[in-house]
């Protein structure tokens, strides 16, 4: 995945710790924010919002967080200080602009040295060919090629060509998936259609409505961000981290 970074104005927003209050700004920001042809209005540093860190964070969601170290949906430690929860679709425009041009810049300053863990969530709403790649990315899984699956499935110009079943295992091919037998096999099986409506189930019970939507130790952020504000978001999920570690040694 490509290394650049983007960035844009941004404009505070508060953010209630309710599940509620949640569900009501993710509903109407992350669909503001990845409807088609949208422009960049999403919301600004979560992290800004106030001089509490865990300001906009709640314990519910924070629970959210599976922290399996056998996960291969999942990238970091399993003991990680801060873990970030993506729901995504891969038929997403903006979630393709967050995998080439914000997650990797995650990935090297934050993953690398143990400070964050990133949880994917699939959670296709754009209809047929979403839930099949959702499937698919499931099966690329199986077999150690999830995240190189992620990486063709959000290369630039991919999504235009579909998700059609040859074109799935082009992709599965692309991120080196071994067995493409048991690659079809499992994308169709009854264990990747629950693994998929349960990642799905999960961000429509907090609120979710749309993608991306990201939970980073518990704080809600809707839509594909600037840069700054996974990067201030997960320093004041570390700090608040410390804090707690810091009293549970005393």
């Amino acid at each position: 995945m490509p290394s650049s970074s983007t960035s844009s104005s941004r404009t505070p927003i508060a953010i209630g710790a309710g599940v509620a209050a949640a569900a009501l700004l993710l509903g109407y920001a992350s669909y503001t924010a990845t409807k088609p042809d949208a422009p960049f209005t999403g919301p600004a540093s979560l992290a800004e919002a106030s001089a509490d860190p865990r300001t906009g964070a709640d314990p519910k969601l924070e629970k959210l967080a599976r922290r399996d170290a056998r996960d291969p949906l999942a990238a970091g430690r399993a003991d990680a200080p801060v873990v970030m929860i993506e729901y995504a679709d891969f038929q997403c425009g903006y979630c393709g602009t967050f995998a080439r041009d914000t997650e990797p810049e995650l990935l090297k300053k934050y993953v690398e040295d143990g400070t964050l863990r990133i949880e994917w969530r699939n959670f296709p709403i754009f209809g047929e060919e979403s839930e099949a790649a959702a499937r698919a990315a499931w099966a690329a899984g199986r077999q150690g090629r999830f995240w190189q699956f992620h990486a063709a499935a959000f290369a630039d110009g991919a999504k235009e060509k579909g998700f059609g079943e040859d074109r799935l295992t082009a992709l599965a091919r692309a991120a080196g998936v071994k067995d493409l037998d048991r690659f079809d096999r499992e994308r169709d099986s009854v264990a990747a259609r629950k693994a998929v409506a349960d990642d799905q189930a999960e961000g429509y019970e907090f609120g979710a409505a749309s993608t991306p939507t990201f939970l980073v130790n518990g704080q809600p952020i809707a839509g594909a961000q600037p840069l700054e504000t996974f990067t201030e978001a997960v320093e004041a999920a570390k700090k608040a981290a410390d804090k707690e570690a810091a009293k549970a040694e005393r």
